[in-house]
């Protein structure tokens, strides 16, 4: 039995917990509130973050203050390098090669009575809806918004990423590509509109922040889809003046860097329609285009700021849960070009923070992590019940110490072709058994494959090991129409599968 002293420590700590907390000790059969979740997608974030990569002096003071205000994940990986497969698999919880969602899909269709696997899912804003919240959205979230009635309250989305110039500055959105057989780009880079005001991400924290202000009867699941920095580039001008010319750097980069490569990697990264590194060079734009990413970048980052400050103002401050993440990286001149689309680390690393309640704070970790964990996580942190169809696993016991053992994170770009992220290793395996192997510890540019050399044999074996026993053929209603390897691999693996 306890004695009177132990008894009187308890009851002291117990109180002084809910003192902390902010709320009244709980009456007797009282349940703890759940907290809220703010859920923060960014669209074509990489790794150039003050508390990341630091990128030619980069300015995210906002998104800083979150990291250090929670768990930074360094080396979290999309499960897809394209916003609508990897998107489906955040909301699903379930990988590309699970469900043939390997391009892009309308969104009332990520879940239809053809698709096994997703015929009956519950994506993560339902499965809130489903335990009591009260759900609502606004801006890119899914490939386009969001199925209809995911959300109780539904902001939608601006259509396109304008606004838009009379006239394109500088990329025409063609290049040299067969516009027959490619599709079109929207990059292009300079200052525009004149006010952030005239920006959909502005309008989008406007929703955001009003919903902040009001007042719930029941714990609410809010959700911010950020356009920038998907191309075009267009900020205003005082954003660029953020980053004078002169202080930006150029991305490491070898011309003969793809000579080592199997040929499909060449074929999934054949995009005439973007800008080549090469003439990136000649032209002088360069500089120039990385500055206007990182215009975009400190744009977002002021966005998301306000809605962050909003939030601290708000009642629900101390009882929220924030998780930020981006759908893929982008390349801005590795690999020969400037786009996301590929199996590379560039492509894949992307930005995941989780904050509030529940979370260790100024915590960074570098073991790979998936965005596929986000939704397992998410309901962890919220004391929900698990949804044992979700492929992810939880990052809780990571986020408080635990050490994971053979952790690692698969992408997949379509049928068959994957890459896994693991123990400083990248090992990428392709539909016609092409290979890629990457040692991270002496090669973090990803110059040399060492696929073929013996010396990381036991290495790429762990590796392979990782990747999927399943893969689907392509989900009927998902295409991806912008050059022509994914166009033919979709007719052809489907008519074999079949």
């Amino acid at each position: 039995m306890m004695n009177k002293k132990n008894i009187l420590a308890v009851l002291t700590l117990l109180l002084f917990g809910a003192c902390q907390s902010g709320n009244k000790p709980l009456e007797q059969n009282e349940t703890p509130k759940k907290p809220n979740v703010l859920f923060i997608a960014v669209d074509d974030l990489n790794t150039w973050l003050g508390c990341l990569d630091k990128f030619s002096n980069t300015k995210t003071p906002n998104i800083d203050r979150l990291a250090n205000s929670g768990v930074l994940f360094t080396n979290a990986h999309c499960q897809a390098p394209l916003c609508g497969p990897s998107r489906a698999s955040v909301m699903t919880g379930l990988r590309p090669s699970t469900t043939g969602i390997y391009g892009m899909t309308e969104d009332n269709n990520v879940r239809w009575k053809g698709n096994d696997a997703t015929k009956d899912i519950t994506f993560l804003p339902e499965y809130f809806r489903e335990n009591g919240y009260y759900t609502m959205g606004i801006g890119k979230l899914f490939h386009k918004h969001a199925p209809d009635n995911v959300f109780h309250e539904s902001g939608g989305r601006y259509k396109g990423f304008g606004p838009y110039p009379k006239e394109r500055f500088v990329w025409d959105g063609v290049g040299t590509s067969d516009r027959k057989r490619y599709g079109k780009t929207s990059t292009d880079w300079g200052a525009f509109p004149e006010a952030d005001s005239l920006m959909p991400d502005h309008e989008s924290v406007n929703w955001v922040n009003e919903r902040l202000n009001r007042k719930y009867d029941q714990p609410f699941f809010l959700a911010l889809g950020i356009l920038r920095p998907h191309v075009p580039l267009y900020v205003p001008q005082k954003w660029f003046d953020l980053h004078p010319l002169d202080s930006i750097e150029v991305t490491p980069y070898q011309p003969d860097d793809l000579e080592d490569v199997p040929p499909i990697a060449l074929k999934i990264n054949d995009l005439p329609m973007m800008p080549t590194t090469e003439w990136a060079k000649e032209s002088g734009e360069w500089k120039k285009i990385i500055q206007a990413y990182l215009a975009c970048v400190s744009f977002v980052d002021y966005e998301i700021g306000r809605a962050l400050d909003a939030l601290e103002n708000s009642q629900y401050a101390d009882n929220t849960v924030i998780v930020l993440w981006s759908d893929h990286g982008y390349r801005l001149g590795q690999k020969g070009t400037f786009a996301k689309h590929a199996l590379w680390e560039s492509a894949t690393n992307a930005p995941l923070i989780f904050a509030g309640p529940g979370v260790p704070q100024n915590k960074v970790i570098d073991t790979p992590a998936e965005m596929l964990s986000i939704y397992p996580t998410l309901l962890e942190l919220c004391g929900l019940p698990a949804n044992n169809k979700n492929e992810g696993r939880s990052l809780v016991s990571t986020m408080n110490g635990e050490a994971e053992e053979n952790a690692f994170a698969m992408t997949t770009f379509g049928y068959k072709n994957h890459a896994v992220k693991s123990g400083g290793f990248r090992y990428i395996q392709y539909e016609d058994g092409g290979e890629e192997l990457y040692d991270h510890t002496v090669d973090p540019n990803e110059f040399t494959n060492e696929a073929n050399n013996e010396k990381y044999k036991e290495q790429l074996n762990q590796l392979k090991g990782y990747l999927p026993k399943v893969n689907k053929k392509w989900d009927q209603h998902s295409a991806y129409k912008f050059q022509p390897y994914f166009v033919e691999q979709k007719e052809r693996v489907n008519n074999e599968v079949q």
